[in-house]
């Protein structure tokens, strides 16, 4: 099984983010712009949270709140599930579905090293099995 930095590796480090005082619209306009359903909170190069488009719809449409005059502090998660870089995508996986999640930011050393995604590591699940189906149908035409 594939560890993260494995992931990473082939995914990329890139890490698209917002900072606490920005609205949540102009959050919401960067997961449209990149295509991505979560974003990093970062303040002073440090990750202080995530918002997601599930945080918009919950606590800002729901509420009859304004996008434009909501700052991504009062509806962003503080307190975020992370990985490091020598776990694997089942560490991942389990983690994900404890804390009912789909976004977990990578962080080694205190550093932010990248973000892994559901369908990132369900890709990964499938290619391993895939792989797995190959060499046993292999060994099996032998």
């Amino acid at each position: 099984m594939k560890t993260v930095k494995q992931l990473l590796q082939v995914k990329g480090g890139s890490v698209f983010a917002v900072s606490p005082g920005d609205s949540v619209l102009d959050a919401i306009r960067v997961m449209a712009e990149k295509g991505v359903g979560a974003l990093v909170v970062l303040e002073d190069a440090r990750l202080a949270g995530m918002v997601s488009e599930r945080d918009y719809a919950r606590k800002v449409i729901l509420h009859g709140r304004s996008s434009q005059d909501t700052p991504v502090s009062e509806i962003m998660t503080a307190k975020v599930v992370t990985v490091r870089s020598e776990q694997t995508v089942e560490d991942c996986m389990a983690l994900m579905t404890q804390h009912r999640i789909r976004h977990l930011p990578v962080v080694d050393g205190g550093k932010l090293a990248g973000v892994l995604s559901i369908g990132d590591l369900v890709k990964e699940l499938i290619a391993d099995r895939e792989e797995t189906i190959k060499q046993l149908e292999s060994y099996i035409h032998q």
